[in-house]
């Protein structure tokens, strides 16, 4: 198979601005997506509208985001990332601006919901790190994605509070107009993400997306990874959802789970950056399982111990470390074993599994809070399931990296 494009060495400056660039653009995406929570007071307030009718719009972008990745994945294999970012940034605008111009539910959920949904699959991490994948040679893929993932808690951490502050100072229609303009700089940051594929040599044969889909899902190394990820999602999404719930259940004051999601956000960035560097150096697999296994047993300890600020907040801060860091790792086995020509599609598949798990992840927690009065079940669940998942990574295939004319190892 032909694995285009090829990456060339690129200047060290121009390197810098590609990763830059690509790093800013997942941030701004998901610094605005996670900012959506703040506004159900506010609109529900303003239109007489239940929560839940909010909270199933949102809800229903988490799962349609999930469902489109590989779509887009698709997309932006065929004709490039660029393109398909771009065209997710105009989305998002739009997205935005019915939200901030309807009054009426229905639309609203259309806007919020599935128009949204699309935008935050075409503009975000899994089509950035594709990109910045294809485009930098192996020796800086691992760093470029780590920093990727960095950059969606990044954008978390400027753009959420902006957010908030603009809501408290001008309200909450003109603060939605204002996040409409700046998902539009997602078009000139996507500039440098040019990897659209070269054309075909008249006697060159490429593998099809067809036949790349086929040869993973033959693959158990795949339904591997995909396994993997829907355990990184379901507690991914039930800390997000639930550990202020859990903290204030514990007598703790509310300000306390407020500043451990923070943690997990600001340690997250640490982490990434961290897996991305020891996924350059280590092998992936073995990652992969360290990383699941050491999840078990940090909240294994922390269930163990009292509940006190100091205790939840180093739960966070750990837990932070180990967030987002199974990101670089399982890029780089996707690739390693499938190629990158198809890798937008092939990783949004892996990360379907990813939303799949965090839909598990919210859902089920609500639903043992309400049947036993407690979250002590979901937590064994979260414990168990870190274990399966560090189990489920010891067969994945880790081949060395295949030759630049080469067709990717069958795994």
């Amino acid at each position: 198979m032909s694995d285009q494009p090829k990456p060339a060495v690129a200047p060290r400056a121009a390197t810098a601005i590609l990763i830059a660039c690509g790093v800013l653009c997942a941030a701004l995406a998901m610094g605005l997506r996670q900012s959506f929570g703040l506004f159900l007071a506010p609109m529900t307030a303003a239109h007489a509208w239940s929560a839940s009718g909010f909270a199933f719009a949102i809800a229903l972008q988490v799962l349609l985001n999930g469902v489109a990745q590989p779509l887009c994945g698709q997309v932006a294999d065929r004709i490039g990332g660029r393109t398909v970012i771009m065209g997710g940034a105009v989305l998002y605008t739009l997205g935005l601006i019915g939200m901030a111009s309807t009054s009426d539910l229905g639309l609203f959920t259309f806007f919020a919901g599935l128009l949204l949904g699309v935008a935050v699959s075409a503009a975000g991490m899994p089509v950035v790190i594709a990109s910045l994948t294809r485009l930098l040679p192996e020796s800086q893929r691992g760093r470029a994605v780590g920093l990727g993932t960095a950059g969606t808690s990044f954008g978390q951490f400027l753009v959420v509070p902006l957010a908030g502050f603009g809501i408290g100072g001008f309200g909450w229609e003109m603060t939605l107009w204002l996040m409409a303009a700046a998902a539009l700089l997602m078009i000139p940051l996507a500039l440098p993400l040019n990897d659209k594929p070269a054309p075909k040599a008249a006697a060159t044969t490429e593998e099809t997306a067809r036949e790349a889909l086929s040869r993973a899902f033959r693959t158990p190394s795949f339904w591997f990874l995909f396994s993997g990820f829907f355990v990184c999602g379901l507690h991914v999404s039930f800390l997000s959802v639930h550990l202020p719930g859990f903290v204030h259940s514990c007598g703790l004051p509310v300000a306390v789970g407020a500043g451990a999601i923070s943690l997990i956000g600001l340690f997250n960035v640490i982490g990434s950056l961290g897996a991305g560097e020891l996924a350059q150096r280590w092998r992936r697999r073995e990652l992969l399982v360290a990383i699941y296994a050491l999840r078990g047993v940090v909240m294994a300890v922390f269930m163990m111990l009292p509940k006190t600020t100091t205790t939840v907040l180093a739960f966070s801060a750990v837990m932070g470390l180990l967030w987002l860091s199974t990101v670089p790792p399982t890029v780089a086995l996707v690739a390693r074993n499938f190629g990158t020509r198809w890798l937008a599609t092939i990783f949004g598949l892996v990360f379907l599994g990813h939303q799949i798990g965090g839909f598990t992840g919210a859902f089920l927690g609500g639903v043992i809070l309400d049947r036993t009065g407690s979250y002590d079940l979901m937590w064994t669940i979260g414990i168990l399931a870190a274990a399966f998942a560090a189990l489920v990574h010891l067969p994945v295939k880790d081949p060395a990296p295949a030759a630049p004319a080469a067709r990717p190892a069958r795994a």
